[in-house]
């Protein structure tokens, strides 16, 4: 039997059951991902709806319609804002859940990247930057 997939938000009220099969995510660059996120691009993580389940929390949501012209909907924790994952009418068997809030980070393998055309130049981290094992001090 497969492992069974959770994420959680950052205060841990939400708590979600994504199912036992991770789909093949990808960087998403557009405006939109970058605002929601507040970062640089997003990683969304497409798992079965038919095996997705909020499991407790209470999630607050978000519709726009996208410059791809799809509508989405955003799902966030209304204890701690943070974002767990996205709908669409357009792709009504799948949940993008936000690869930050995964339990298990090393499931998650992006395969891919869109909206480079919106990409910001400072995305690429220099690697000869002073990097630290934790913070620092």
């Amino acid at each position: 039997m497969s492992e069974v997939i959770t994420a959680s938000c950052l205060c841990g009220e939400v708590r979600i059951s994504c199912g036992d099969q991770v789909g093949a995510g990808g960087y998403c660059h557009c405006e939109d991902c970058r605002k929601a996120t507040g970062s640089a691009f997003g990683v969304n993580i497409p798992f079965a709806a038919e095996t997705f389940r909020v499991l407790s929390g209470e999630i607050g949501s978000f519709t726009k319609t996208a410059d791809s012209g799809n509508e989405l909907t955003r799902h966030f924790c209304l204890h701690c804002g943070s974002p767990l994952y996205g709908t669409s009418p357009q792709h009504p068997h799948r949940v993008y859940v936000r690869a930050g809030i995964i339990d298990q980070p090393q499931l998650v393998h992006p395969a891919s990247q869109s909206w480079c055309q919106s990409k910001v130049a400072w995305a690429e981290i220099d690697e000869n930057l002073p990097s630290y094992p934790r913070a620092r001090r």
